[in-house]
């Protein structure tokens, strides 16, 4: 099960619910922020270290080929199977099979997520199954899983009880025994996944920050917000944006409340370049009863204020109240904060920066697939982890030039 080089993309459906976009487009040809949606998924797929495309194609394929051609513009090798647009999703793949590798991702065309194929992978392994599913929580779901990750029930029609989680693309696939399980080659996807968990072949990673779709046209108005490009800087607040208090001590009043200068230069410069910020704080003297929630919320109003004052804008601030006991999902390193302001601020976590002081600062914006910086004397603790940052600096004054480059950079590219 080696790491998948190449990336296939189902793109042959009519996109009926696009309609009247889709009278002339193919599906993934639908514009966002004036490209095609087709180019995100690509770019974010050459980003994860894919080189090498298929594109299964078949309503008004010719159009994609076109935009696409051998993918040279994009910095990929692509490569297409074409054929009518009645087929399933089974028959394409089937059609395609002696140009797919022994092992590779398969993705749907009209689904955006931020992943990692490093995390999937290991997640792949692990199980060691036929297929291996990004999933995510939804009320309407398809899904069943158990605790280790496995696939206990897969049902299309999502009529059973206890479905929490539906399938979003992002899959890796190993070739020879999918199409041992595959009954029909007619047939949707859908019928072999639903063989595979009923043999224990089939495992469901689960993500979530909220994916996006182009399903329909409310759906596409969204994802563009999503991909639209957001000059949005994450930080921490104690040990970043003011200094941190003894270990085991919290700041528990404005009068202890000591601006970090450099930090705050920074966000001044930033600011004028039209960045905002959310501010994202674990606070768990609230759980210990050490601090008031109250006093808390006062606090950040009040940065908030003098910082508004300065014209540097904090979009929100959010607290991590729990106690580190409590399993909760908000507390650092956990990812929740950062995928609740995912959700609220149509946030694309891959395309942003998370600044912290602790290496658990950047294991946190790791588990959000968020890239980091560390500032400040224990900036070097996490050099060598798997969430190592992305920069460390002393002062986040000495950060600005790059994180201009940065948001500069992803806002050339989809």
């Amino acid at each position: 099960m080696n790491r998948p080089e190449q990336a296939v993309i189902l793109c042959g459906g009519l996109g009926t619910r696009l309609r009247p976009l889709t009278d002339n487009l193919p599906k993934p040809m639908a514009p966002v922020n004036g490209r095609p949606f087709l180019e995100y998924l690509v770019q974010q797929l050459r980003e994860q270290g894919i080189r090498r495309v298929l594109l299964l194609t078949g309503y008004r394929g010719e159009t994609i080929r076109e935009h696409f051609g051998d993918g040279t513009a994009a910095g990929v090798a692509i490569s297409y199977s074409h054929g009518p647009t009645e087929w399933e999703t089974g028959r394409r793949l089937c059609e395609a099979r002696e140009l797919l590798d022994a092992s590779f991702l398969l993705l749907y065309s009209d689904n955006y997520a931020p992943f990692s194929l490093d995390k999937l992978q290991a997640f792949h392994m692990a199980r060691g199954t036929t297929v291996s599913l990004s999933v995510q929580p939804k009320a309407k779901a398809n899904i069943r899983l158990a605790p280790n990750g496995m696939v206990k029930l897969y049902d299309p029609t999502r009529a059973a009880p206890g479905l929490e989680f539906v399938e979003i693309g992002y899959m890796i696939a190993e070739r020879d025994r999918l199409f041992s399980a595959m009954d029909d080659a007619d047939a949707s996807l859908s019928v072999t996944l639903r063989t595979l968990a009923e043999h224990n072949e089939l495992a469901g990673h689960v993500s979530r920050d909220p994916y996006h779709s182009i399903s329909d046209l409310d759906r596409l108005v969204v994802t563009a917000r999503y991909l639209a490009p957001k000059r949005i800087v994450l930080l921490d607040r104690d040990g970043t944006i003011n200094a941190r208090p003894p270990r085991a001590e919290y700041v528990t009043g404005w009068d202890k409340f000591d601006w970090a200068d450099a930090t705050v230069e920074a966000m001044g410069q930033l600011a004028d370049r039209g960045f905002q910020f959310i501010v994202l704080s674990n606070q768990a003297g609230i759980a210990r009863g050490m601090l008031d929630a109250e006093v808390v919320d006062a606090m950040n109003a009040r940065m908030r204020d003098e910082l508004a004052g300065r014209g540097i804008e904090i979009l929100t601030a959010y607290v991590c109240p729990h106690h580190w006991d409590d399993g909760c999902e908000c507390r650092k390193p956990a990812p929740g904060m950062f995928f609740r302001a995912s959700a609220e601020f149509q946030l694309r976590l891959d395309r942003t920066v998370y600044v912290g002081d602790d290496p658990r600062d950047s294991e946190a914006a790791y588990n959000a697939n968020c890239l980091s910086v560390l500032i400040g004397p224990d900036r070097h603790g996490a050099d060598t982890s798997d969430a190592k940052p992305a920069r460390t600096a002393e002062t986040l004054l000495e950060l600005v030039p790059w994180l201009l480059s940065r948001f500069e950079e992803w806002e050339s590219v989809p």
